[in-house]
């Protein structure tokens, strides 16, 4: 088939773009810069040649011309970012982004239409959520816009559009374009940045996993359909013991109740809004955290067989791509960066 993905350039989309080509999917990406196409994709494999037209997600026209001769979909151009500064472009994009790319796709006859979504779509406190979960209701920007963009599927879904939505967990993982929200704090965290952290958790996933379920669900006639990506359930315990044993640091932490981090977190974020560099106080991501949502992804592992990667192994290969794109020092990396080598000090594959 051939694939429209919107979004390709970026972390979800440019790995997801490996794996449809990799599947045998003719893809054509929608992009606000084509110098952003090979930067994001030849570190997967895909050339920087591929069709590609240039628009916005926003623009009507932009996505209609974009949408001819494709027989299929993956819209997962969207913002993803708990930064306070990422609000104006959040309100921006992700849900209009949502109406005009899925319902012009639908108009067009695609099938399927696959939209990105995300689990804090459905967040709820102390709850164990499906892909059928209603949508979440906790306050948040971001978290608001995804529940919304959701919604956009689901009414599509309702009439029987061939509509797919897929829900991933904060994502992690090699080959970031654009160092986003989840590999920025793993590097800040390996910075020292992060010494408190919030009671409770969330779920997560490597952005490998996120891409097989994209490509697994790229079906013709299968109907409208939801699916979790299988992923962990990370709290601060779990991250940061995993992170001390790969990396041989101490790593100290302080957690603190989720409820006490909040006016704290409000008040840093209130300021962020115009500060030029980042502030390790993410007032969304305590509330996601205080959430302490669990999630049934057991659809896509039964019908695909898709289990998780190791929490280890995402951890890992994400440090290791930070150490090598000059994002961490060898000392912040630890054992990651060591074990990469031999006792001659010859690196190994």
């Amino acid at each position: 088939m051939r694939v429209l993905v919107t979004g390709g350039t970026g972390f979800v989309g440019a790995h997801s773009v490996a794996a449809l080509v990799a599947a045998g999917h003719d893809v054509r990406l929608l992009v606000r810069s084509p110098d952003r196409i090979g930067p994001a994709l030849e570190p997967l494999g895909v050339s920087a040649a591929v069709d590609h037209i240039v628009g916005d997600v926003t623009d009507p026209g932009s996505v209609r011309r974009a949408l001819r001769g494709c027989d299929a979909v993956l819209h997962a151009a969207a913002v993803f970012d708990l930064d306070a500064r990422a609000r104006p472009a959040i309100a921006r994009t992700n849900v209009v982004g949502a109406q005009t790319v899925l319902r012009a796709a639908v108009q067009a006859g695609c099938d399927p239409v696959v939209h990105v979504s995300s689990t804090v779509a459905l967040l709820r406190r102390h709850a164990t959520v499906g892909p059928d979960s209603p949508l979440s209701t906790i306050r948040g920007v971001y978290i608001r816009s995804k529940a919304a963009s959701e919604a956009v599927a689901r009414t599509l879904q309702d009439d029987a559009a061939p509509v797919v939505i897929v829900q991933p967990g904060g994502v992690l993982g090699p080959h970031d374009p654009h160092r986003g929200d989840q590999t920025r704090r793993l590097r800040d965290i390996l910075r020292g940045r992060y010494p408190m952290w919030p009671a409770g958790g969330y779920h997560a996933v490597d952005v490998r996993d996120v891409a097989r379920v994209h490509a697994a669900v790229m079906t013709r006639g299968a109907g409208p359909r939801r699916y979790l990506v299988p992923g962990h359930f990370i709290d601060a315990d779990t991250m940061y013991r995993t992170l001390r044993a790969l990396t041989g640091r101490r790593l100290p932490l302080l957690v603190l109740p989720s409820a006490a981090m909040l006016p704290l977190t409000w008040t840093v974020s209130a300021v962020q809004r115009i500060t030029p560099f980042h502030l390790p106080a993410d007032h969304e991501g305590v509330l996601i955290a205080r959430s302490d949502t669990r999630c049934d992804d057991s659809g896509a592992r039964d019908e695909f067989g898709i289990q998780p990667r190791p929490l280890t192994g995402t951890y890992r290969d994400t440090i290791r791509w930070l150490h090598r794109t000059g994002q961490l020092t060898t000392r912040q990396a630890g054992h990651c960066v060591n074990a990469e080598r031999d006792p001659a000090g010859v690196a190994l594959p």
